[in-house]
């Protein structure tokens, strides 16, 4: 079964420098995307730039309608992803587990429609 794993943290952190250094988190997610795609257990992910340059599409009372940033403000922002298959949602929340995060955070972790 395939799992998006989704990153969520405040990108603050790698602005000001109080989260682990930017380099060191480039480095240990290639680290552990290297490991996964040895394993076959990779199909995808990317990491994402920042709410800055995001654009949202939103439909209300049947308008669409363009906005600046993201969907939603909050404290943490969707920063990546990992796409997985891997059996059963232990072993994706194993995986969660050991994504590299620049201080607090969350991955959330969600199963992708089987269009089979």
């Amino acid at each position: 079964m395939q799992y998006a794993l989704l990153i969520y943290e405040n990108e603050d952190l790698y602005r000001t420098g109080e989260g682990r250094a930017l380099d060191g988190i480039i480095a240990a997610h290639q680290a552990l995307a290297g490991e996964l795609a040895a394993q076959g257990i990779l199909k995808g992910g990317s990491g994402l730039k920042t709410v800055d340059t995001a654009t949202t599409v939103r439909k209300t009372g049947g308008q669409h309608a363009l906005h600046d940033g993201p969907y939603a403000e909050a404290r943490e922002q969707l920063g990546g992803f990992y796409l997985v298959e891997v059996p059963d949602l232990d072993a994706a929340l194993a995986i969660a587990r050991r994504i590299p995060l620049a201080g607090d955070g969350a991955v959330e972790v969600r199963p992708v429609i089987d269009e089979d």
